[in-house]
């Protein structure tokens, strides 16, 4: 993609390098400058970033409005992740995205999806290497959409764990915890134990590479044993009902919690189809540390209403479901007499973060709820991975939200 946007002439001198005529080793190196933007350059992402982008728009007349949507908005470097609501659409899209790319010069490749009919309207030189030559009865292959495991087959997202030998030190399993790739926060509860025991680490002032204590060994050994039970979780990747049903509802209900080991959040999509179907889907969850510094709990879950206001703000920018109602749930009568009380003068520290919670929000929007119920509990304290009834509760949300 990088050799395909072109520099500047006046820029070209930022690019110079030496190198041997011919390749020929036995000359005088001399110099050279690129005359593209390369791999390693810390400018050629955005640059190229750009190009794409203005390729959509110079030619966006020339196609529908989603083509060049798709590749404004879709786009993260040369990957681009689009879903659609039926096959047609998918492979119209895919033929328009060619056209429109190749006219600033750039090639799509590697395609993959989840439905064997557009898989068969591209091209095969064109499609990703595990689906090339696929028989009709072979299934589906696992891969990666930035970084994340996408089971194509099922149409689900799933977790693998590579565990490797470290030393039981700060750096050994701060190693492995930071290896654990989870952008939507999924399974940060399972996480947030791991990253405790490294922030008790923290505490105790221990060098990098000096060995742990025993009892620490023994709760990470723990943690370690079982974070492979979450390579049995699934979560759907389209929150729609699969039919392709009319929604007659959608809302969003967010929950947050604090306690001792950490405060957090985590947000539902909740659906009504045209049979009157409920569903109900984690769309990204939040787990963070309390501060080494000792807070007060209520501070805590105040910090775990922010934080919930700042997943609303993130998922109203990106969610493309018309949302018609939205809820943020609490446990702490605290709280909820914090942001409802718009008289008093608090200190900074709460008085800070109420005025985020009430930018972002209305006073109407925040509910109680009873702590069993609140699945932002296990954010806050954390999880087994392998406690498959808490992670229900976690993925899947709490049943009021699957009653009528």
């Amino acid at each position: 993609m990088f050799h395909q946007v072109r520099v500047q002439e006046e820029d070209c001198d930022a690019l110079r390098f030496l190198w041997w005529p011919n390749g020929d080793l036995n000359q005088k190196p001399r110099s050279y400058c690129m005359q593209v933007h390369l791999f390693g350059a810390t400018s050629s992402p955005s640059c190229a970033g750009y190009a794409l982008k203005r390729t959509a728009r110079d030619n966006s007349h020339l196609f529908d409005l989603e083509v060049s949507t798709t590749v404004e908005k879709k786009f993260y470097v040369d990957d681009c992740l689009k879903s659609v609501s039926s096959e047609q659409e998918a492979i119209k899209l895919a033929i328009d995205l060619q056209s429109l790319m190749k006219m600033g010069g750039f090639r799509l490749t590697k395609w993959l999806s989840n439905s064997r009919d557009v898989l068969k309207a591209i091209p095969e030189s064109e499609l990703a290497p595990a689906v090339v030559n696929l028989s009709p009865g072979d299934v589906l292959p696992n891969d990666k959409a930035l970084g994340v495991i996408w089971d194509v087959n099922e149409d689900k997202i799933r977790f693998k764990v590579k565990l490797t030998d470290k030393p039981l030190t700060r750096r050994g399993i701060l190693s492995i915890v930071s290896s654990i790739f989870d952008p939507l926060g999924l399974v940060s509860p399972v996480t947030l134990r791991a990253k405790a025991i490294v922030q008790n680490l923290c505490r105790l002032k221990l060098g990098w590479d000096e060995q742990i204590p025993q009892h620490y060994c023994d709760e990470w050994k723990n943690w370690l044993t079982s974070l492979p039970c979450i390579e049995s979780l699934s979560v759907n990747r389209c929150f729609r009902p699969k039919k392709n049903q009319h929604i007659k509802n959608a809302q969003l209900h967010l929950f947050s919690d604090g306690s001792e080991l950490g405060y957090g959040a985590c947000a539902y999509l909740r659906l009504v189809d045209g049979n009157d179907k409920i569903t109900c889907s984690l769309i990204i969850g939040k787990a963070r540390l309390a501060p080494i510094k000792q807070m007060s709990i209520p501070r805590l879950e105040l910090s775990g209403a922010v934080t919930a206001c700042r997943l609303y703000q993130i998922l109203n920018d990106e969610l493309e479901i018309k949302i018609d109602n939205v809820t943020f749930w609490t446990d702490s009568t605290i709280v909820l007499g914090y942001i409802r009380n718009t008289s008093r003068r608090f200190k900074t520290f709460v008085a800070n973060r109420l005025s985020i919670i009430h930018n972002t929000t209305s006073l109407d929007q925040w509910r109680h709820v009873d702590s069993p119920s609140n699945p932002a509990d296990i954010a806050s304290r954390g999880i087994d991975a392998c406690d498959s009834k808490k992670l229900n509760i976690w993925l899947n949300g709490p049943n009021f939200l699957l009653e009528d």
